[in-house]
């Protein structure tokens, strides 16, 4: 049975802090719905209305493009462990790339890692636990540190003139870039 809340609950911030991956999904009005899943340590309670995460970049920039066109997203958290939970935040969200006004007030939440391209901030609408009980019991071995690393040996220059180029999305809807190389020394 699923339960509903208009905000977060210390239960839920203590939950979610503990998860070490969660998935988003985000949709336009029109063509693919987008599922993504994050790891790292970039998701961030702001208060019982807001939360937010840290971006990288990666194979494409779905998100960005979808809650400019839209603004709706969900995230999902899993216990892979006992007890069973699935936690889903629903809300709306906006990209703030370093350029924007309140990057600074956002980024102080987080340790920038090599190849930040934004931080999603997200204003709750309603939060839902339910059961989990379909989802395995599994272990965390350790991060993947393949895309962090990659950033992190990227030629500045080459990685932003790269970047300039994908004003697009997927689905065609347009995405704006960051301007600055955020990189080893994040």
């Amino acid at each position: 049975m699923a339960d509903f809340f208009d905000e977060l609950t210390d239960k839920h911030i203590a939950f979610v802090e503990k998860q070490p991956m969660f998935f988003v999904a985000t949709a336009a009005p029109e063509g693919r719905v987008n599922l993504s899943p994050k790891g790292y340590d970039a998701f961030r309670v702001l208060s019982p209305r807001r939360v937010a995460y840290l971006d990288l970049a990666g194979s494409g920039n779905e998100t960005h493009a979808h809650l400019v066109a839209d603004g709706r997203i969900t995230l999902m958290f899993c216990a892979f462990e006992n007890p069973a939970l699935i936690f889903r935040i629903y809300g709306r969200g906006v990209p703030v790339l370093p350029q924007d006004a309140g990057w600074d007030e956002l980024a102080a939440h987080f340790t920038l890692l090599p190849g930040t391209r934004q931080i999603f901030d997200i204003a709750i609408d309603s939060v839902q636990t339910s059961c989990g009980w379909g989802v395995p019991i599994m272990e965390l071995v350790n991060d993947r540190e393949t895309l962090v690393k990659y950033h992190a040996q990227s030629d500045p220059e080459a990685w932003t003139e790269k970047r300039q180029g994908r004003t697009r999305s997927i689905d065609g809807l347009p995405v704006r870039q960051t301007d600055r190389y955020i990189g080893a020394d994040a």
